[in-house]
């Protein structure tokens, strides 16, 4: 059996963002969309979701190159001079290991984060984070012990079939702690290698070669190459172009792939 979950990280960051996670679900092949819940469009993001009640929203996470939910003087050791988090990943991530405060801080914006979500009514289809950052040994250990009294389940590990590297290896260590604690964690995940660039022709090969198991394509769609918050290059239009693209569609039905969003996958047949 071959399950897919189709996932577009930064829903809430831009208007074009949810446009394009609309359209995509409505129109194409996303099952779910990961919410930032303090980005610049997350009412709107949520107006959307709560008409697609078959889209599953998870909680996107974000500890890095973004905006916090809590007041930045109560997180210092997260945020720079200008209140938003760090940009430097490498020492964040020193940081957080090793200093006692900014532990706290961490778990405080994280509770934050996962408390917003709930606001929001919508239900808490899976988590995962912001740059992968939840690949962090400390912030796995924070969000497995907060994230289990909001209802999270399910969780990406970001595992791409054939990688073998360091950031492989953590991800696999992540994939099974978090299937011992009872998540539901996709067997790989196809689109870290093309992360913004990820377009209908390779969209086409990674369909006709999905491995058996569950596996979760990851992308980031967007009506504008262009908006507040993007990224230098990435070819958001062309994502949004291979979700919609029939062939695509069409190689779903054929092959007879299950695809829908994380709570699908787990209910039973």
């Amino acid at each position: 059996m071959r399950g897919l979950i189709v996932t577009a990280d930064d829903f809430g960051a831009s208007v074009a963002v949810n446009e394009a996670v609309e359209r995509s679900h409505l129109d194409g092949i996303l099952t779910a969309a990961s919410l930032m819940v303090a980005g610049d469009a997350a009412v709107d993001a949520v107006a959307r979701a709560k008409a697609m009640p078959s889209l599953g929203v998870g909680l996107h996470l974000v500890l890095v190159e973004g905006k916090p939910v809590l007041p930045p003087d109560q997180i210092p050791a997260l945020v720079d001079h200008t209140g938003r988090f760090r940009i430097d990943m490498a020492r964040a991530a020193l940081r957080m290991f090793a200093d006692p405060r900014a532990r706290a801080q961490l778990a405080a914006e994280i509770e934050a984060q996962f408390a917003a979500f709930a606001a929001t009514g919508v239900p808490l289809d899976h988590v995962n984070a912001h740059k992968h950052f939840h690949l962090h040994p400390t912030i796995a250990s924070t969000v497995l012990k907060i994230g289990g009294r909001y209802g999270m389940t399910a969780i990406r590990a970001p595992l791409e079939r054939g990688d073998h590297g360091i950031e492989a290896w953590w991800a696999r260590l992540l994939q099974r702690r978090m299937r011992r604690a009872g998540m539901l964690v996709p067997d790989q995940v196809v689109g870290l290698t093309w992360t913004g660039a990820f377009d209908a022709q390779r969209m086409r090969r990674a369909i006709g070669d999905l491995p058996p198991g569950l596996t979760e394509i990851y992308t980031h769609p967007a009506t504008a190459d262009t908006y507040r918050g993007s990224a230098p290059g990435y070819r958001y239009r062309d994502e949004l172009a291979a979700l919609l693209d029939p062939a695509v569609m069409a190689l779903i039905d054929r092959n007879g792939i299950s695809n829908g969003h994380f709570a699908y996958h787990q209910t039973p047949s």
